[in-house]
C-alpha cells in the first residue's frame, strides 16, 4: 500500500452494516488514520432481518440484535462513533460537514480527508389519510422494532392488516400469527411476494391460507382508520394493528444535495471501488447501488450481506486497498411459517425483457428421502438457450431450500452451464439429500431439452396454445385423471401408453404430463421412439399447472 497517499481523517455517515464494515477494514488496513462516524439512531451495527423475530418473542431480547456499541468500535477499532448526530450538510469543495446533536440541538462543523455515505434506507409510507395513527406501524430499526412489540403487549391487538407482502411483510405475517392476532395481506400486485414469479406465488398464498391468514391481492389500502383499513375495490378489512411494509427507497437526500449522482434505481452510482462521481467520496449498503452478474444491468438490493460486502471494499480501497466489487445475483431467502422461500438472478419476465431466447424447468422433488421425513422443494430454473448458462432460480420448499439455493448462485456466479449442475458431486446421506439431489434432476430437465430433444412446455404457455393444434396425454393412472386433469388431455397411463397411442397424430405436436413431470418424461420418450415428431412434457407436471391455474383464474 502507498502509505504517502493515505487519508488522515476519514469520515463515514451511517453506522449500521455498510458504515460500521468500512471502518473496521479502514482500521485494518491503517492504524494511523483518524476514523469518525456519525450516526441519526441510538442503535448501531444491528441484525436488521431479525427484527421480525423480535417482535414475535423468538429473540428475547433485543439486546441479542445489537451487541455493539461505540464503545466496542472505541475499545477495539479505534473508532469514534457518535449517536444521535445527524449531517445536516456536506460541502465537497471545502470537504466540510455540519453535523447536529439530536440530544441537544447543538450544531458544529467538521471535516474529512474521505467521505463514506452510508445513510441506509427509509421505509415507504403510502400517501393515504390515517398513516400517522398511533397504531400504525413501519419496522426499519431497533426502535420501530421495541415500539411494535410495546403496542402489541399493552394493546393485545386482536386483528392486523399488513400492507405489502415483501420479506419484511411476509416476516411481520409469521409473527403476528404466532402471537395469536389474526391477520390479513393486502397486496396491491396480482399475487403475494412479489419476490418470485407469479406461478410460484400460490405456493406461497396457499402456506397462508393454511395458517388462516386472509390474502388480498389487486388491491390497494385507500385510507386507515381505528380499527379498520378500506381498500380501493370498497371492502374493508379489520385492524387493531397496521403494518405497512410496502418497500424500503435509499436515502439520498443528503448526497443529491452534495451533488452526487443517482443511478437509475434511485439509488447513488458507484463504480467497482465504491466511489461516486465526487473526488475522495464513496458511497455504500442500502443507500448505493449494484449491478447483476447475470446481464450487467442496475441492481438495488437492501440487505445486510451485500451492504457487509460494500462496506469492506470501500474500507480497503480509501485506504490504499485494491478490492473491487464484483456484482450480485440479487439473491434472497426468508421464513414463512415451515416453508422457505428464495430466489437469485433474473426473473422469467426479465430474462424474457432482456432478450434471452430462455428454457424454463420446474423440477418438484423432495429435499431428502420420504423416509427421513423429506418434503418437496418447488425449483423454478431459468436457462439461456444459447449460452446454456443459469439466469435464474426460484425456490419454495421446506428444510434444504439453502443449501439448493447456494449451489445455483455459485454455479451462476462460476458461469457454469445447465449441464454441469449433473456432475456435481455434492454431499449425499439420506439424513441430507437423495441420491440424485434436486440440483442435478434441475441439470438434467435442462440438458435434457437442450441437447437431448426432450422438450418441456410450461403451464403458462400450454395455456396459451389454441388446443386444435396440439394433443395432451395424461400419462397418471385413470383415478387421478377422473379426480382432475389438463384442460382437453386425454387418459393413457403410462403402462398402457403402447397400446393406446395409436389414437394419436404422429404428425401433430404433443405434450405428456403425470403429477409431476418424472412419469411424464417417461411417457414422451415413449412417443419420442415411436416416431412422434414433436413431444413436449410440462414442466412441474399437474401440479405446477394446477398452481398456475390458480393465477389465470385471479387475473380473470
Amino acid at each position: 500500500m502507498n502509505k504517502v497517499n493515505r487519508p488522515k481523517r476519514i469520515v463515514i455517515i451511517g453506522a449500521v452494516a455498510a458504515g460500521t464494515s468500512a471502518a473496521a477494514k479502514a482500521r485494518r488496513n491503517d492504524e494511523e488514520a483518524e476514523i469518525v462516524i456519525y450516526e441519526m439512531d441510538e442503535h448501531i451495527s444491528y441484525s436488521g432481518c431479525g427484527l421480525p423475530y423480535y417482535i414475535g418473542g423468538k429473540v428475547a431480547n433485543l439486546e441479542a440484535l445489537t451487541p455493539r456499541d461505540p464503545k466496542f468500535f472505541r475499545d477495539k477499532y479505534e473508532v469514534d462513533i457518535l449517536i444521535r448526530h445527524k449531517v445536516l450538510s456536506v460541502d465537497p469543495a471545502a470537504k466540510t460537514l455540519v453535523i447536529q446533536n439530536l440530544a441537544t440541538g447543538e450544531t458544529f462543523a467538521d471535516r474529512y480527508d474521505v467521505l463514506v455515505l452510508s445513510t441506509g434506507a427509509t421505509s415507504m409510507i403510502p400517501p393515504i389519510p390515517g398513516v400517522d395513527l398511533p397504531h400504525v406501524f413501519t419496522l426499519r430499526n431497533p426502535l420501530s422494532a421495541r415500539t411494535i412489540r410495546t403496542f402489541i403487549e399493552e394493546h393485545q391487538p386482536k386483528t392486523a392488516a399488513v400492507v405489502g407482502s415483501g420479506f419484511i411483510g411476509l416476516e411481520m405475517v409469521e409473527n403476528l400469527v404466532d402471537a395469536g392476532i389474526l391477520v390479513s395481506v393486502v397486496e396491491k400486485l396480482p399475487q403475494v411476494c412479489p419476490f418470485v414469479d407469479p406461478d410460484l406465488a400460490p405456493y406461497v398464498e396457499e402456506t397462508l391460507v393454511k395458517k388462516n391468514v386472509t390474502v388480498l391481492t389487486g388491491v390497494a389500502a385507500t385510507e386507515i382508520w381505528p380499527g379498520s383499513v378500506n381498500l380501493d375495490d370498497g371492502s374493508t378489512v379489520d385492524a387493531d394493528l397496521v403494518i405497512l411494509a410496502v418497500g424500503v427507497r435509499p436515502n439520498t437526500t443528503l448526497a443529491r444535495d452534495m451533488g452526487v449522482v443517482v443511478g437509475s434505481t434511485g439509488a447513488i452510482a458507484v463504480n467497482t471501488r465504491m466511489q461516486t462521481n465526487l473526488p475522495d467520496v464513496y458511497a455504500c449498503g442500502d443507500c448505493a447501488e449494484t449491478f447483476s452478474i447475470i446481464d450487467g444491468r442496475p441492481l438495488y438490493r437492501p440487505l445486510g450481506s451485500t451492504a457487509n460486502k460494500m462496506g469492506r471494499i470501500a474500507g480497503d480501497i480509501l485506504t490504499g486497498g485494491s478490492l473491487a466489487f464484483r456484482g450480485i445475483a440479487g439473491t434472497g431467502i426468508f421464513k414463512l411459517f415451515d416453508h422457505t422461500i428464495a430466489a437469485s438472478g433474473l426473473t422469467e419476465k426479465q430474462a424474457r425483457d432482456s432478450g434471452y431466447d430462455i428454457v424454463i424447468s420446474h423440477n418438484i422433488k423432495p429435499d431428502k428421502p420420504e423416509y427421513f421425513g423429506g418434503r418437496e422443494m418447488v425449483i423454478k430454473a431459468i436457462a439461456d438457450r444459447k449460452t446454456e448458462k443459469l439466469l435464474g432460480v426460484q425456490i419454495v420448499g421446506y428444510e434444504g431450500v439453502d443449501k439448493r439455493m447456494d449451489v445455483f448462485v455459485t454455479a451462476m456466479t462460476a458461469g457454469l452451464g445447465v449441464s454441469d449442475l449433473f456432475h456435481l458431486d455434492l454431499a449425499y446421506a439420506p439424513p441430507f439429500a437423495t441420491t440424485k439431489d434436486p440440483i442435478l434432476y434441475t441439470g438434467m430437465i435442462l440438458d435434457n431439452a437442450l441437447h437431448r430433444g426432450r422438450d418441456i412446455i410450461t403451464a403458462d404457455d400450454l395455456m396459451a396454445t389454441d388446443p386444435a393444434e396440439i394433443q395432451v396425454v395424461d400419462a397418471r393412472v385413470a383415478k387421478q385423471y377422473q379426480e382432475h386433469h389438463v384442460d382437453h388431455a386425454v387418459s393413457m397411463p403410462h403402462g398402457s401408453l403402447r397400446e393406446q397411442m395409436a389414437a394419436l397424430d404422429k404428425d401433430k405436436p404433443v405434450v405428456t404430463y403425470c403429477n409431476k413431470g418424472t412419469t411424464g418424461n417417461a411417457a414422451q420418450n415413449i412417443l419420442i421412439n415411436h416416431g412422434f415428431r414433436k413431444v413436449y412434457n410440462l414442466s412441474g407436471g399437474h401440479k405446477q399447472y394446477k398452481a398456475c391455474k390458480k393465477c389465470h383464474e385471479k387475473k380473470q
